[in-house]
């Protein structure tokens, strides 16, 4: 019976040895990607990924329309969804082409706002979303594999220096809804 308890000890003492190499394992892994930060232009209707100064790539987008303007500030994304259900007043709209999120959601820390795919692309470049950012679902599949959970996004209604050298001049003032410089 002594015997079997020592090996019970030791397997339990083992497992736990496992287990805390593959959690150390893991944050180091995490910890190797480089921080990344998401900056959005409502004036430019783009986004950008940076990692410090450096432009990893930058996205066009639709940003809210004047009935419902995209928020502005500071955020982080706090949940990541491939293939996300959209709820809203009583329906509910499973993943697929008629899902208005497409194929990815990065949920933002302001409850209800997120960057999202959408199952209408003629609407990127314009002010035509309900304050949510959008994308076309290939580039936002492209976002979700280069962003995570925890990762700082800003929202900006207004150019400042930071914008201008990210996305260059502004572009000329548009009707709402309609694409800028066209």
């Amino acid at each position: 019976m002594l015997n079997l308890e020592g090996q019970i000890k030791k397997m339990a003492a083992l497992t736990g040895v496992m287990l805390m190499a593959t959690a150390e394992a893991l944050a180091q892994d995490n910890s190797s990607r480089p921080a990344r930060r998401i900056v959005v232009s409502i004036p430019d209707r783009k986004l950008a990924v940076l990692e410090g100064d450096r432009i990893v790539r930058i996205f066009e987008t639709a940003v809210g329309g004047p009935k419902s303007p995209s928020p502005t500030g500071a955020y982080q994304i706090v949940n990541s969804i491939a293939d996300p259900t959209w709820y809203t007043k009583g329906k509910i709209v499973p993943p697929g082409k008629c899902n208005p999120l497409g194929t990815r959601w990065l949920g933002l820390s302001r409850k209800g706002f997120g960057i999202h795919g959408t199952n209408r692309p003629d609407s990127i470049g314009r002010n035509a979303s309900h304050g949510c950012i959008r994308m076309r679902n290939r580039e936002v599949e492209e976002l979700f594999k280069m962003v995570a959970v925890g990762d700082p996004v800003e929202l900006y209604d207004e150019r400042n220096p930071e914008l201008a050298r990210l996305f260059g001049t502004l572009l000329p003032v548009a009707a709402a809804g309609e694409p800028a410089g066209q």
